[in-house]
């Protein structure tokens, strides 16, 4: 999961990015303010922002509109030390508003938890197989199937948006920490990697290629844990 942090001081963004990583693949990048933020969300896609509240009204209402423009499932979360700006906020139509332990970067990483729970899980289960997240772990009759780095990565982040598809770019954004120096055939690659490798376990595929837009994981037998 990508995040884009804006208005935090760089060593708050690294703790919050820490906590997050506790639930979440993450990759955290940091913006000073709502103008520097376009720069970022002009090339990279975002699934969480975090803003803090720069009393600019004006600006924050065009950035949420263009963000939610582009990309609709993108979370936005604004970060106020004022309660009774939350109506306003909320009127700009983002996600949440937190006014509260705005300073404590593992209560910010619960509320986003709260607001991506769909995304998080701790086991992914396909037949006989067991994807552990948080130990970056494959387990298949008790043995450990070897799938490392991008492509361990890569299947975890299709398999707890089961059933979505989502184009190259859309993986690269997500995993890479530039994806401008990402090529499209990295993508392919380890996608390859990847059934190839459970292929010979399972004896079907469980990420498929949905033409012209990109890849996604189905299986009938998956079921995610939460």
């Amino acid at each position: 999961m990508r995040v884009l942090t804006i208005g935090f001081s760089e060593e708050f963004a690294k703790e919050v990015e820490k906590e997050i990583s506790n639930y979440f693949i993450c990759i955290l990048d940091s913006a000073e303010d709502i103008y520097d933020a376009t720069n970022f969300t002009y090339f990279r896609h975002y699934e969480l922002i975090l803003v803090v509240d720069e009393n600019m009204k004006y600006a924050m209402e065009r950035f949420v509109k263009e963000i939610k423009q582009k990309k609709p499932d993108t979370k936005v979360i604004v970060i106020t030390e004022d309660p009774k700006k939350q109506e306003e906020f909320f009127n700009l139509k983002v996600d949440d508003v937190l006014f509260d332990h705005t300073d404590q970067a593992d209560l910010i990483a619960a509320r986003v938890l709260a607001n991506m729970r769909n995304l998080y899980g701790t086991k992914i289960e396909v037949g006989k197989m067991t994807i552990d997240i948080a130990k970056k772990r494959i387990e298949y009759d008790d043995k450990i199937v070897s799938l490392n780095g991008k492509t361990f990565d890569i299947l975890v982040y299709l398999a707890l948006r089961n059933q979505r598809v989502f184009s190259k770019d859309e993986i690269i954004n997500a995993l890479w920490e530039e994806p401008e120096y990402v090529s499209d055939n990295t993508v392919e690659v380890a996608i390859n990697q990847i059934r190839k490798r459970l292929k010979s376990i399972l004896g079907f595929q469980v990420i498929h290629t949905v033409r012209r837009r990109g890849y996604k994981f189905s299986s009938n037998v998956s079921q995610v844990k939460v």
